[in-house]
């Protein structure tokens, strides 16, 4: 059985990496096309296609780190556009699914209005303030020399993001899912669950910084 040339293996997990950002530039076109549609045929076509756009994305994700590691390719190309990648996939993805397009009229309250996605525009701020500080803290630790990888539940965290921004969005744009309380219920489910988590995965990440910082101040101390 013939083996892949090594060049290949070095360049493929970053053409990947390059290939997702190509496919959230085409995700967030054509999320720009379903905020200008109404809510009718032509907003479900786009959604729906967005959905599809994002599932690709979300799934390389996992494709071209394991390749990278499985070949011993890994680089500090890849070390930096991989999770900047990610970032800029889910986050804009939160951003687009916060959008005042997406609210509509409560039928239960006068003068008030709901997400279609469930998404709300605190909730953008709160995943993005979580990412901006576990990328402070890593900034922070490993410019002292000192490996601060990803922890598990942040993993967890990515792919709970993963299922909500598509979820929000199928029912936003298809009717006979946005009519359905119990499929209200079940995304709001999933929405709040995604937020509680993004939050509680960056305390590992402050348990472990605090640690390695007071590591040099206790040993001043004692000599």
């Amino acid at each position: 059985m013939p083996t892949m040339p090594d060049g290949l293996r070095r360049t493929l997990p970053n053409a990947l990496t390059l290939a997702r950002l190509l496919v959230a530039a085409a995700f967030f076109a054509t999320m720009s096309l379903t905020l200008r549609m109404g809510p009718h045929a032509d907003r479900a076509l786009w959604g729906n296609t967005a959905i599809a756009l994002f599932i690709v994305a979300a799934s390389t994700d996992y494709l071209d780190g394991y390749l990278a590691r499985r070949w011993q390719v890994v680089s500090v190309f890849g070390r930096i556009m991989d999770p900047f990648v990610d970032k800029v996939l889910v986050l804009g993805a939160f951003v687009f699914l916060a959008s005042p397009r997406f609210a509509e009229a409560d039928p239960n309250i006068a003068d008030r209005f709901t997400m279609a996605t469930g998404v709300s525009s605190w909730m953008v701020v709160v995943i993005l303030a979580r990412e901006l500080l576990v990328t402070s803290i890593r900034g922070v630790i490993e410019g002292m020399g000192i490996a601060f990888g990803a922890e598990q539940i942040g993993k967890w965290k990515m792919a709970l993001q993963c299922v909500a921004i598509p979820v929000a969005i199928a029912v936003a744009v298809n009717e006979r899912l946005l009519a359905e309380p119990s499929v209200r219920l079940g995304r709001d489910v999933i929405v709040w669950a995604t937020i509680l988590v993004t939050v509680v995965s960056c305390l590992p990440y402050l348990a472990r910084a605090g640690t390695i910082l007071r590591a040099p101040l206790e040993g001043s101390r004692r000599s």
